[in-house]
């Protein structure tokens, strides 16, 4: 299906409208009901309830219709004796129809208040909806603030989470469907939007979040809170927000390009090799990509608890990478190609989203396709031990047909092995091939072009193809579409002697990923 243009709002006028609360948890394991506006009031107005769906083929009950979000501000504060968050979400949305009532995507978030336009709204939540019964139906084509004033606990259980527990704070880990654990919002990379934060912590703590700081204010109690901005969109799965002991670490990247790296204090000079290697590293893609699309960039290497350890390696939240620290410590050739691969997704996945959760290929496929590239530049075996490009696809190209076997056709997924190696390798495979059909002139041109037509927005694979056929000046359609949902490999281009190896039943699927750790078996590891 096809998605909205992206509507725009300021972002500024959010800033400064929530305050912190103070609540105990309570339990969501049947649906609860806020009080705080008469339920006959809908009945009395026009309108028709939102569809609780944006049609996600792989997470069909994920996302909202009948409005679009322009900006959210959240306002976090963070207590370190309860270890709990209060916090207020603020949306500044756009209906698309007239509205007698709408929905957010929620979980696990104990919901003290909604307000529509100012005024107390009834609201209900059930599964993973917070159903919202305004006063008075929204028309359609009109503005709207909605602002939900809740609380959250990191450590708490829920069959999917967004929470990163650490040592002495929290980080945040959306991708794919748990934004929602973490702040009420439509939870689809289809409605970008943009983001402010400001984050209230103790003295000894400093939050961070997405963007660049655009203000520091000194509380009562020697509480400090700092408000971040994005100044591109940002879909909900790529927000960051972390609390912690950390040391801001700013340098320079090409063309003056800031770089902050935000680092436990504890392992801030062991950690300061690897973060060295960023700004060369940002040169590297730009030669390859165009100008990178954000304000800054940096890494997170976050402490997390070692009773709830996070299970992956990195994660590409928008301006600030999560990773485990520990992997961050070891030499240039372990982490080097995997450190690009999450760069990449600055372009491919961040400032290209998705536009469904099926296109996810065109983030992973990108990413490992150049983090190998710039692995075996520099002569770093892979986990093979092959030194070249063509050796792993040869290899790859021979697993082809038992991957679509077991998992499917590369853009074609589902929710089971939405995070397995063919999206990731599978990927790869398909750009490799596109390569040898178009020559590499062409190959980058077309790359720069999907990025430069779709920058801030998402994108389908269709849109993709789109492009791909109109830079390379021939109809790639039959070619990309045989390749990314063919239920047989095609022949290879460049390579005729290549050969697939025949399926066989009784060899296991290809190793599959958690949402939470898929990217611990990227290819460029």
């Amino acid at each position: 299906m096809r998605y909205r243009t992206r509507v725009t709002a300021p972002a500024a006028a959010l800033i400064g409208t929530a305050a912190a609360l103070t609540a105990a948890p309570s339990a969501h394991a049947t649906p609860t009901t806020g009080t705080s506006a008469p339920k006959t009031s809908a009945a009395k107005t026009a309108g028709t309830p939102g569809p609780e769906t944006l049609g996600d083929p792989v997470y069909p009950a994920l996302g909202n219709d009948g409005y679009r979000v322009a900006a959210y501000h959240l306002d976090f504060s963070y207590d370190t004796t309860t270890r709990l968050v209060d916090a207020t979400a603020t949306l500044r949305i756009r209906t698309t129809q007239a509205l007698s009532r709408l929905s957010l995507d929620s979980l696990g978030l104990d919901i003290r208040s909604v307000r529509v336009a100012g005024r107390k709204a009834t609201f209900e939540q059930a599964a993973e909806k917070l159903r919202v019964t305004p006063v008075r139906a929204l028309p359609a084509k009109s503005w709207v603030t909605i602002c939900v004033e809740y609380s959250a606990d990191p450590r708490r259980t829920l069959p999917h989470t967004g929470w990163v527990d650490t040592l002495d704070g929290f980080a945040v880990a959306c991708q794919a469907d748990s934004a929602h654990t973490v702040f009420p919002c439509n939870d689809h990379p289809s409605d970008k939007a943009d983001f402010t934060f400001r984050l209230t912590v103790p003295s000894g703590l400093r939050g961070v979040a997405s963007g660049r700081l655009v203000r520091t204010e000194s509380l009562d109690g020697g509480r400090t809170a700092y408000t971040y901005r994005s100044r591109e969109p940002m879909a909900t799965e790529l927000v960051q927000i972390t609390v912690g002991d950390y040391a801001v670490k700013e340098r320079q990247g090409p063309h003056g390009l800031p770089l902050r790296d935000v680092v436990p204090v504890a392992r801030a000079e062991a950690l300061e090799p690897a973060l060295a290697l960023t700004p060369k590293m940002v040169e590297w893609v730009e030669a390859r990509l165009g100008a990178f699309p954000f304000e800054t960039y940096g890494l997170l290497p976050c402490n997390s608890n070692a009773e709830r350890p996070f299970g992956f390696i990195g994660l590409e939240t928008q301006t600030l990478t999560v990773y485990r620290p520990a992997f961050l410590l070891q030499e240039e050739k372990k982490i080097g190609s995997h450190m690009m691969h999450e760069l990449v997704h600055s372009y491919f996945g961040n400032s290209v989203s998705p536009a469904t959760w099926s296109d996810l290929w065109l983030n992973e496929g990108h990413a490992d396709f150049y983090g190998l590239l710039y692995r075996y530049e520099r002569g770093w075996p892979d986990s093979l031990g092959m030194t070249t490009l063509e050796a792993r696809m040869k290899d790859t190209y021979a697993k082809g047909d038992q991957w679509r076997h077991e998992s499917g056709p590369v853009a074609a997924p589902n929710a089971v092995n939405l995070f397995d190696d063919q999206r990731y390798l599978g990927g790869v495979l398909v750009l490799y091939a596109l390569r040898n059909l178009v020559g590499e002139d062409a190959f980058h041109a077309l790359e720069r072009a999907f990025l430069d037509r779709h920058r801030n927005s998402s994108a389908s694979t269709g849109d993709y193809i789109a492009v791909a056929s109109e830079v390379s000046g021939q109809d790639l359609s039959g070619f990309l579409r045989d390749w990314l949902y063919g239920t047989r490999t095609p022949r290879m281009p460049g390579h005729p002697d290549w050969t697939v190896t025949p399926v066989d039943p009784a060899l296991a699927a290809p190793r599959r990923r958690r949402s939470a750790d898929h990217h611990e078996n990227s290819a460029t590891l």
